[in-house]
């Protein structure tokens, strides 16, 4: 059963959506907190717990909303309707930003930060892009809140601005039949099955992503790709290869058309590793001392020489198969 408990802040209980989930999740215990980001009793839980606190489901009150200036496929990065996620990928980004507590959060303030959005926007000289996933995944957490299938009608009645965010999952039935006018932007992160089955835990498989993929293009959404992020194992040549080979076989002719692809090599960290040793002890291990090395406080990356190795053969490849102006960018 998902979620096994709820914390929540007594104050999100005046909002129509923090209602609506205390009737929807009624049979689990509830228990009141201060704060959704400090809860003490998680936060002191050893590193072997991380499944276990996945399990949970914290609900409060989005208190920050200050867009972040972005250079890639957006022009801000916007907090949202959640943080956090309940899947468990061994690299996850979001755990060097809350530790072993990276588990879904929702808040229920959803009109004051779509109002927000629609506001700026408006207001706004050119179409503005926003990301909006950036800070959890929102086709995860619209089986939970409908949230995604709110915002992308109520954006799009302005016609102005783009929405869009990024998801390693393939629920998207109900995203199909919206009045998008073309302001939502989906992107499906991609990587090797066997990368999906062994480090992207409780994610959606790759043949389901491109399936979701291809019915997003179909609904006439813009869609883009992720190949995020590039891990590079003994054999990820061979890995990425097939998996560029699935991709162009069986991505529709209408999703590939135009896509943009965006590649991103994966940063690993000293907090991965302690939750990764203790949490999944008979997981892989990703860190790997003859191709990594040292970026910043407690952060590894991929040495210089075998990262542009990495990279040549990505951008040769994917160019091959998908014209020489498909990368949007890789980092």
């Amino acid at each position: 059963m998902f979620p096994e408990k709820v914390y929540y802040e007594p104050d999100a209980l005046s909002y129509k959506l923090g209602q609506a989930l205390k009737k929807k999740y009624s049979e689990v215990p509830w228990v009141p907190v201060e704060s959704h980001n400090r809860i003490d009793e998680l936060r002191t839980q050893p590193n072997s717990a991380f499944r276990d606190l996945k399990r949970l489901l914290i609900v409060g009150v989005r208190k920050t909303h200050r867009y972040v200036p972005n250079a890639k496929t957006s022009d801000f990065l916007v907090p949202y309707t959640s943080s956090g996620c309940s899947a468990m990928c061994l690299y996850c980004y979001l755990v060097c930003n809350y530790n072993k507590c990276s588990y879904l959060r929702l808040f229920v303030n959803r009109e004051e930060m779509l109002e927000k959005l629609k506001r700026t926007a408006l207001r706004a000289e050119r179409d503005l892009t926003f990301e909006i996933g950036s800070n959890s995944d929102l086709v995860l957490e619209n089986t939970v809140t409908h949230n995604l299938e709110w915002t992308i009608e109520r954006f799009a009645e302005q016609e102005k601005g783009f929405i869009t965010f990024p998801t390693k999952f393939s629920m998207v039935e109900p995203l199909l039949p919206l009045k998008h006018h073309g302001r939502a932007i989906f992107r499906m992160s991609v990587n090797p099955q066997e990368v999906i089955r062994t480090i992207e835990l409780g994610t959606s498989p790759l043949k389901q992503r491109i399936h979701a993929l291809n019915q997003m293009a179909d609904a006439g959404y813009r869609t883009g790709l992720l190949i995020a992020p590039v891990i590079l194992l003994d054999d990820w040549k061979k890995q990425y290869l097939e998996l560029l080979e699935t991709l162009s076989s069986e991505l529709s002719e209408r999703a590939k058309r135009g896509i943009g692809i965006e590649v991103i090599f994966m940063t690993y960290s000293y907090v991965h590793r302690a939750i990764n040793t203790e949490g999944f002890p008979k997981g892989p291990d990703l860190f790997d001392s003859g191709r990594m090395t040292g970026r910043g406080k407690g952060k590894y990356c991929y040495r210089p020489e075998v990262r542009a190795e990495a990279e040549e053969f990505l951008r040769l490849e994917i160019e091959k198969r998908f014209g020489p102006s498909s990368i949007l960018y890789i980092v």
